[in-house]
């Protein structure tokens, strides 16, 4: 692409009043209601993009230093109020002089149209959302008018042509801008483009063809979704117009924490208190587990904070066979209080492996720091 002063004309050092004055001037060339040439429109967007930047001082700095490079690292899409996505020339033509501009069709009203999609939040409790389930939803939406069949009008009566646009749907007026007159094109705002209008409207909807209900449907939440999870039930958004499909329903997922199961992914973390004695000579114990209780070996000399993993145990995989794993992860606990038995083998048992008589307060101690 040309250098942005260069498209525009101007030199470098330009001030805002010449960038302005020479686009202006260049639009009234480029313009393809004026400029017939097959490359009109491209360089018509061109000139728009060139002026955006320039005529903001941020964009420009940036632009002088850096080029076009600059501004997509600093996040500017170079479309700014023109919205060269959505809305091309016609928008640069719109921001900066008013107006509809050259050749911009208007939607068909009498065309089908989609519905409207929907969204919703449901709250699931941890099980329901690892094994799924199936939930009666209540959901307001729009429904074809009964009264109507969707026409908008009193049953019994035809629609008349429009008297405002003549059945055309559009009106048309002349606008005067600074680089000449251009015909200004817009819907009419007595038939909303239809180009017909009843003239006696229906009891029930009041014109809009559509009323407003709530529906109860059943949505199977599959096994294994997770929170903010979104599910699609095709066709039960609002209805759509004229003929056309209805929009989707989304339901969003909203699942309760659990209070002895914590979700990573599709894995399961638990915590399993493990005695002393169980840490030093080795264990079996039952632990809970999504599929029942189980019977978990805990190895002789394991740790704190060590992790026993039981694969296959875990959340299922959405829409798969496959599941997760369950991470047992293990906690010393020293005992809360003990028996003068208990503190004579505990004592016994720091001599033999000290070669030395524990200290009387032994016990306290290493309490206190496995509570921290």
């Amino acid at each position: 692409m040309a250098n942005y002063y260069e498209i525009l004309g101007v030199e470098q050092n330009a001030t805002q009043e010449e960038i302005k004055s020479a686009f202006r001037k260049k639009a009234r060339e480029l313009h393809p209601d004026v400029n017939k040439a097959p490359d009109a429109e491209e360089k018509f967007k061109e000139l728009g993009k060139a002026y955006e930047t320039l005529s903001d001082p941020d964009k420009r700095a940036l632009y002088d230093r850096y080029g076009e490079e600059g501004l997509s690292n600093a996040g500017y899409s170079n479309a700014g109020p023109f919205d060269f996505g959505f809305g091309g020339i016609n928008d640069i033509f719109e921001a900066f002089f008013g107006g509809h501009g050259f050749g911009r069709e208007h939607e068909n009203p009498n065309a089908p149209r989609r519905g409207a999609d929907l969204r919703i939040g449901i709250e699931l409790e941890f099980k329901e959302a690892v094994f799924g389930v199936e939930k009666e939803l209540k959901i307001p939406h729009e429904e074809t008018c009964p009264n109507c069949k969707g026409t908008g009008g009193k049953p019994g009566t035809e629609p008349k042509t429009c008297k405002v646009c003549g059945g055309t749907g559009q009106i048309q007026q002349v606008t005067r801008t600074v680089i000449g007159n251009f015909n200004q094109i817009s819907v009419c705002p007595n038939c909303h483009g239809s180009g017909k209008k009843y003239e006696q409207l229906c009891d029930e909807c009041h014109g809009s063809g559509t009323i407003e209900k709530e529906k109860s449907i059943k949505v199977k939440i599959p096994a294994g979704v997770d929170n903010m999870t979104k599910i699609r039930v095709a066709g039960e958004g609002d209805c759509g117009k004229n003929g056309g499909p209805s929009g989707d329903l989304f339901v969003v997922i909203h699942v309760k924490e659990d209070e002895y199961y914590t979700r990573n992914g599709n894995d399961i973390v638990t915590i399993l208190p493990v005695t002393f004695p169980q840490a030093a000579l080795g264990d079996e114990v039952q632990i809970k587990t999504l599929s029942g209780e189980k019977t978990i070996v805990v190895p002789s000399g394991i740790e704190h904070d060590k992790i026993i993993t039981i694969k296959g145990e875990g959340v299922p995989f959405v829409g798969s066979s496959r599941k997760g794993d369950h991470h047992v992860i293990i906690k010393l606990v020293p005992p809360k209080a003990l028996s003068d038995e208990e503190k004579n083998l505990y004592a016994k048992l720091y001599e033999i492996s000290h070669n030395k008589k524990p200290d009387k307060n032994i016990i306290d101690k290493v309490k206190r720091v496995f509570k921290k």
